[in-house]
């Protein structure tokens, strides 16, 4: 029996608490994800079914969260169909031939997920049999792709990609047409196999200024948010450094937006709210570095995050972006039961 408050929140409704899930809970702060792993890489894990599904069960076990997200990687449809693309430890996603030219884009054929990655798939059947609080599948945004396929590797300035953006703008809508197909591919499959909600990283997005945003990276948002739209599942949204974004980004088609900690939610609320015309639910949003100090400190900002919110029903408990591998895992499994308790009704 799946735990309600998670999708019943999604959806807009109400729960007997504020439901808690954090970015990146799977993995890297958990001593049992670091025996699991070992050595091996990233994409060895990702392709046993067995240890993800595994690594994705350990932070519920852990932390009593009220979804859980599956072990996967934003690059993973486009290693398992030959691009090119290694997650290297310290460094991130590192493309063998960075995309330069349009014969490139030869390489991003059509993605088939049940072909191309079907361990992926094998994942999420076992642990929408074994979990009992909803899965959440997710995909990275066109923008935030093209950039590391442009860039060879992640970028503090995004130059090349800002600079194919300008250059050659008919190049740059058909990589990202191209990139919305193959996330568009992910999601429904994930989604097809029983995962309860989606999410859609524009992790990089915040490198952009308003205008870019919503002449280069919206409307390939849009159009993957959008063919999800007939699933039913609750749609999320999220970005780095998005503050100024945020109304437009809630504008590609979500039920909850996700916000990062640079942004108190009262703000941010009316900032989407006033863009869209109507209410929404927010993710959100606890600087993770804080977390790292111990739980008085941490205590103190949830108390701020909450008070940020007001009390409003929509509202998900999360960390502005990712756990980070300092992380102490009690303190994460206090801060559930923290929110949990502070927000019964």
């Amino acid at each position: 029996m799946i735990d309600e408050p998670f999708l019943a929140v999604a959806r807009g409704g109400t729960a007997t608490h504020t439901p808690v899930w954090f970015m990146r809970q799977a993995g890297r702060a958990l001593p049992e994800y670091r025996r699991l792993r070992g050595e091996g890489s990233i994409n060895d894990a990702i392709a046993d079914p067995d240890i993800t599904t595994e690594v994705t069960l350990q932070p519920v076990r852990r932390y009593g969260v009220d979804a859980a997200i599956l072990f996967s990687d934003i690059m993973t449809p486009l290693h398992a169909m030959g691009v090119g693309v290694d997650i290297v430890a310290g460094i991130g996603p590192v493309v063998a031939d960075p995309i330069t030219t349009r014969s490139d884009l030869a390489r991003l054929r059509p993605y088939e997920p049940d072909v191309d990655a079907p361990y992926v798939g094998q994942a999420v059947r076992q642990l929408v049999a074994e979990l009992d609080v909803p899965l959440i599948g997710f995909a990275g945004a066109p923008f935030t792709v093209a950039s590391y396929l442009v860039e060879g590797r992640p970028s503090r300035n995004h130059t090349r990609t800002k600079a194919l953006m300008h250059t050659d703008p008919a190049l740059w809508f058909e990589l990202c047409d191209r990139l919305a197909d193959i996330a568009i591919a992910t999601l429904r499959s994930q989604v097809s196999l029983g995962a309860g909600a989606v999410q859609l990283f524009d992790s990089w997005a915040g490198a952009l200024s308003p205008s870019d945003y919503r002449r280069f990276a919206l409307p390939a948002s849009t159009r993957v948010l959008g063919a999800l739209a007939d699933t039913g599942v609750p749609r999320f949204h999220f970005g780095v450094g998005t503050g100024e974004l945020l109304a437009a980004m809630a504008t590609a088609g979500v039920e909850v937006m996700g916000v990062d900690w640079r942004t108190p939610l009262d703000i941010a609320r009316e900032r989407i709210e006033s863009g869209l015309g109507r209410g929404i639910v927010l993710q959100g949003n606890l600087d993770p570095t804080i977390v790292t100090a111990g739980w008085e400190p941490t205590r103190e900002a949830a108390v701020e995050v909450l008070a940020a919110n007001a009390g409003h029903p929509g509202h998900i408990f999360n960390l502005g972006h990712g756990v980070l591998p300092e992380t102490d895992p009690g303190v994460l499994t206090e801060l559930v039961t923290f929110v949990h308790e502070q927000t019964r009704r």
